[in-house]
């Protein structure tokens, strides 16, 4: 189950930027950019805490696409909706316990989308 946190703080300077939409084909890209990378964070039986928002915004920050593992949430499809959405973050998709973000750099972005120029 994921927790809201007591406070609130930015979870990196790009949060107040919307999250990215994405097309079917663009998602469908990604996931597969995904197939290859490990989980870089990992949410616990805590939940959603500050500091697993600090470390997913870090993550996206570095990496644009990151994969969350969660632990056993009753609801995953939720669960990862909620993390896209406090993170600032496109949702590719859900397998498992496992989700895959996507939120490109502000200023150099390392991922070039499919129809995007």
């Amino acid at each position: 189950m994921i927790r809201p946190c007591a406070r609130s703080f930015p979870v990196s300077a790009t949060e107040s930027l919307p999250a990215p939409q994405l097309t079917g084909a663009q998602s469908r890209h990604l996931r597969g950019l995904a197939h290859k990378v490990k989980p870089i964070v990992f949410v616990g039986e805590g939940g959603l805490s500050d500091a697993v928002l600090k470390a997913l915004g870090e993550a996206l920050d570095q990496h644009e696409l990151v994969k969350v593992r969660l632990r056993q949430p009753p609801d995953k499809k939720a669960a990862a909706e909620e993390l896209a959405k406090r993170s600032a973050s496109a949702l590719c998709g859900v397998v498992g316990h496992t989700v895959v973000l996507y939120r490109p750099h502000p200023e150099t972005p390392k991922i070039t989308l499919p129809g995007k120029a």
